[in-house]
């Protein structure tokens, strides 16, 4: 399963890669910014988004539209946020996507998630 991290967090970029090494078929690609993860997503496939909620561009709300017109609107996406995720989940799952982690991420969860949706035996 690849995913697409975009986080103008480089440590979170970090964090993420590393957590996906734990999940058996699992390879993250980072973006740093809307525009370069653009680029990733129209030169190949991915199977999974995770979208920072703040960038300095704009949200993740406003990159998801842009990113499905390379990837498709089948490809799942998760909103990963330091605000309050109850507060946005019901947003997020109207804007098209499939939930919501908050940071600091719950790894458990997280890895969960990932093995859920393609990466590995659940756990």
């Amino acid at each position: 399963m690849r995913v697409l991290y975009v986080d103008d967090d480089r440590v979170n970029a970090l964090l993420f890669e590393e957590l996906g090494r734990v999940v058996d078929g699992v390879v993250i690609e980072s973006a740093s910014s809307g525009a370069e993860a653009l680029e990733l997503a129209a030169a190949g496939h991915f199977d999974l988004l995770v979208l920072d909620m703040h960038m300095p561009e704009g949200t993740g709300f406003d990159l998801l539209p842009r990113l499905r017109e390379h990837t498709g609107a089948a490809v799942p996406a998760m909103l990963c946020t330091a605000d309050d995720t109850q507060a946005l989940r019901e947003q997020a799952l109207s804007a098209g996507f499939i939930g919501c982690w908050s940071k600091p991420l719950e790894l458990a969860l997280v890895l969960k998630d990932l093995r859920r949706l393609g990466g590995g035996p659940a756990a």
